[in-house]
């Protein structure tokens, strides 16, 4: 491709996110769902801190934070838009021109992307006024976010599939939500259960949030200390993580170009 055709393919994408970013600010629900809960994991983060802040805790909220963003605008948020402009034939008129399919998606992915990266970056800030550590690795950190971002975009694409109106989506988005919030919990679990907890996406991106922020491996996430790995350690140690997460990455990818639908089921 050359760099004129680029450029134009560029300039396509970014002039129709700015379109859906403008739908979506207009949507006071979806606003609330893109904005408020990714940021309340980081204000209980704020409220809470102190002299001695723990590592582990504040590993587990900014995760949780992370994954929000991840959730809402950047999956539940795609999910909706790519149903109701496909129910409403937009998708469909804009393929009949020079726009390109992995254009559109694009464009959708990107204002709830924005919004992801923008919490990431503001969680540093508001990490460092409760007591904790800056990020040892931030590279490592935005790797994980922009695989998770593609991820969880490609599996709004996914359920669009089966999702029959943007409505409907709140129940067909379910399984999906359960599989990513599933991970977060498996700390709790018993350790048998805990190696297979350890292979969902939640997991992956919680410990990759714990070892390129804080240089926390296994054991120091579970006796709380805080972690003493260097930056180089650091990527040995988040492999098998990241391995987990392009894993998903992959299959999620597979999986919405197989179900790709343009137009409402007839």
């Amino acid at each position: 491709m050359s760099d004129v055709t680029l450029g134009t393919s560029l300039n396509r994408t970014l002039g129709l996110a700015r379109f859906n970013w403008l739908l979506m600010v207009r949507n006071r629900t979806t606003m609330l769902y893109a904005f408020v809960m990714p940021l309340v994991p980081l204000g209980l983060l704020f409220a809470s801190g102190g002299d001695d802040p723990d590592p582990t805790s504040g590993a587990a909220t900014i995760g949780t934070a992370l994954f929000m963003a991840l959730l809402f605008p950047g999956y539940y948020n795609v999910l909706s838009m790519f149903v109701s402009r496909r129910d409403e034939m937009v998708l469909k008129r804009l393929r009949t021109g020079e726009i390109r399919d992995l254009e559109l998606v694009a464009s959708m992915a990107l204002p709830g992307a924005a919004i992801t990266l923008a919490v990431a970056v503001l969680t540093v800030p508001i990490a460092w006024a409760s007591g904790l550590d800056l990020p040892l690795n931030p590279i490592l950190l935005l790797v994980a976010v922009l695989l998770s971002i593609v991820t969880f975009a490609a599996f709004a694409v996914w359920t669009a599939a089966w999702t029959k109106t943007a409505e409907s989506a709140q129940l067909t988005s379910g399984p999906v939500l359960l599989l990513a919030l599933a991970g977060l919990m498996g700390a709790a679990l018993p350790e048998s259960w805990q190696r297979w907890f350890d292979l969902l996406p939640g997991a992956a991106v919680l410990d990759l949030t714990r070892i390129a922020w804080f240089a926390q491996d296994a054991q120091d996430g579970l006796d709380g200390t805080a972690g003493e790995l260097s930056f180089l350690e650091t990527w040995s140690h988040a492999a098998p993580s990241l391995g987990v997460l392009v894993a998903w990455t992959a299959v999620a990818v597979l999986l919405a170009v197989r179900s790709l639908r343009w137009e409402p089921r007839s």
